[in-house]
């Protein structure tokens, strides 16, 4: 599913924008979304301010794979839900972005996306966990300490992530292709 990932990594990146140090962030200086903390972590050392300022797409772009992504199992979950919990995650962390996703499922919310967790989806409407998922994120938001700071963004953002998901998950799949024979044309039998 390297095409949802591509797609959902565009996407949040232009929640993110570039570099910024906002006194109010607990974050410190940020850059395409990724704090220094983070750096520091993917580094495994201290990173400077200016390594964070001179951060690239594809420098953060295996950030994004590994430490969010992968984390929520994004390649595990249906389209458009994948979306809404990456994005979730890399806002707000992992495990938070997985419980939600619990909650909305009606599963234990340990922060750990499991078989009990991938068995719950199955039958669930993708739509309706979008949904819930980016209501439990607003509500977890509103509680922060820089919502004054940060909400309208928040607000903005989190209303695109639910618009990109929901368009994301109502795309009908796309037929299968069948193969056709080079010399003659005619599709061959699957």
């Amino acid at each position: 599913m390297d095409a949802t990932y591509d797609q959902a990594f565009g996407l949040v990146l232009k929640h993110e924008g570039g570099y910024v140090d906002h006194p109010d962030d607990p974050g410190g200086a940020t850059n395409l979304g990724v704090t220094i903390g983070t750096l520091s972590a993917w580094l495994g050392r201290a990173a400077t301010k200016a390594e964070v300022r001179a951060l690239t797409v594809a420098a953060v772009a295996p950030i994004y794979r590994a430490r969010y992504w992968n984390a929520v199992r994004g390649d595990d979950l249906p389209a458009g839900l994948d979306y809404a919990v990456f994005d979730f995650a890399v806002n707000s962390g992992p495990g938070r972005a997985v419980m939600a996703l619990q909650r909305a499922l009606g599963v234990a919310d340990d922060g750990r996306l499991g078989p009990v967790t991938l068995t719950a989806l199955a039958d669930k409407d993708p739509v309706a966990l979008i949904t819930a998922l980016c209501d439990d994120r607003m509500a977890f938001l509103r509680k922060l300490s820089t919502w004054g700071s940060f909400g309208k963004g928040w607000t903005s953002r989190v209303q695109g992530v639910r618009a990109g998901a929901l368009a994301m998950a109502r795309k009908p799949p796309a037929a299968p292709t069948s193969a056709k024979c080079t010399s003659c044309g005619k599709a061959l039998a699957a």
